[in-house]
């Protein structure tokens, strides 16, 4: 499912981003938006994973660090801990225990199939939210100390 520049919600800020983005490139507002606009599912999971892998970007890399899996919403800047669809805390990113208000589309068993595109994958550690870059990145530095 690709999204256009139209189907973004307006003063979302996610709108005039991609306007910015499209005028900048010399693209027609009309393409296909990138990655951080398409909705947040398995796949681009799996694809995050695989970009970061070897490094604290991923849940495996990280979690010695005290960094746990988490979500957040760039458009409410509400960020919550990856959880099983029981809400008991997921050792890994999933999107079955995100809130209902961010699911765009669940399958004929009830599970998340896919998620705003505003929904970004990264880390919670002491309350702060990292990004997958910013949590590899700390925990590098830390090893460096």
């Amino acid at each position: 499912m690709s999204l256009l520049l139209d189907d973004l919600p307006k003063n979302s800020g996610l709108d005039q981003l991609a306007t910015h983005h499209a005028r900048n490139r010399k693209e027609v507002a009309c393409r296909p938006l990138g990655p951080l606009f398409q909705p947040m599912n398995a796949d681009r999971l799996i694809k995050d994973n695989v970009a970061h892998i070897g490094s604290a970007g991923v849940s495996e890399g990280n979690h010695d660090c005290g960094f746990r899996p988490a979500f957040r919403n760039l458009e409410t800047g509400c960020a919550v801990l990856a959880r099983f669809k029981n809400g008991a805390p997921a050792p890994m990113h999933l999107l079955d225990g995100l809130p209902d208000e961010w699911v765009l589309e669940r399958d004929a068993a009830d599970r998340v199939v896919s998620v705003k595109p505003s929904v970004i994958a990264g880390f919670l550690r002491q309350g702060r939210f990292y990004t997958r870059e910013q949590a590899a990145a700390a925990a590098a530095a830390e090893a460096d100390d």
